[in-house]
């Protein structure tokens, strides 16, 4: 997949550029960035992990990570020449793995997260000079996500091999990424950063309880790739 993606890319940036060692390419899409509104969608990938932080010293909890799916759409407000507003509601779909230190049985250490998330992104784009079909550019700004598989009002706990987190959290983004501007439309991937500023765990009733009462906070963590197609 990853290289199947790398060439994707690589086919892009030349084709933008009338090809890759050309001298005068042909100018895509010339007037596109002067339009006040304009629309999109993306599809993509993400990997995301929990940070976890710990009232005492103790062993780590382990958290495997899995490829997860990503999509939705992009509406674009132009601010001005290099600064423009976006917002990219969106579906995320991903599962975290975590095992718990001290237990013998695996079936009591280990936890399936299955997460799907309603992704509500409100970024800036900060976009450099554009370069024959190439513009770069940088993504900063917060979002705010439903975890729709939550489990937060379940009364059930990891004693009934129930894990619950929170159902809303609140994050900050950061990431980097290119306009390639093709003959019909403009392509854009993207590589992004998520950092929750919330602690998602919801605790077990039991106060030390061996899942949860060592934990002070859970944050989730990880990494988006985007494909937006303009």
């Amino acid at each position: 997949m990853k290289k199947s993606i790398f060439l994707f890319l690589i086919t892009a940036i030349g084709y933008a550029q009338g090809g890759m060692f050309g001298k005068d390419p042909i100018i895509n899409q010339e007037n596109f960035d002067k339009q006040k509104v304009h629309w999109g969608y993306y599809l993509g990938f993400n990997s995301l992990d929990f940070k976890f932080d710990y009232l005492s010293p103790t062993e780590d909890v382990k958290s495997e990570t899995t490829t997860g799916f990503n999509v939705g759409l992009v509406g674009n407000l132009r601010l001005m020449e290099y600064v423009d507003l976006r917002f990219e509601p969106g579906l995320v779909i991903t599962q975290r793995n975590l095992t718990f230190p001290g237990f013998e049985n695996q079936r009591d250490a280990l936890r399936e997260v299955k997460s799907t998330y309603i992704h509500f992104p409100l970024l800036l784009k900060l976009s450099s000079k554009r370069t024959g079909n190439i513009r770069p550019y940088l993504l900063t700004g917060v979002s705010t996500t439903l975890n729709l598989g939550s489990n937060s009002d379940a009364p059930d706990d990891n004693y009934n091999d129930r894990f619950r987190v929170k159902k809303w959290t609140n994050n900050y983004e950061l990431g980097f990424g290119i306009d390639l501007y093709l003959e019909y439309f403009k392509f854009s991937p993207s590589i992004r950063g998520v950092f929750s500023m919330n602690d998602e765990l919801i605790r077990d009733n039991t106060a030390d309880s061996p899942w949860t009462g060592n934990i002070q906070s859970m944050k989730t963590r990880g990494i988006f790739i985007n494909f937006t197609f303009h």
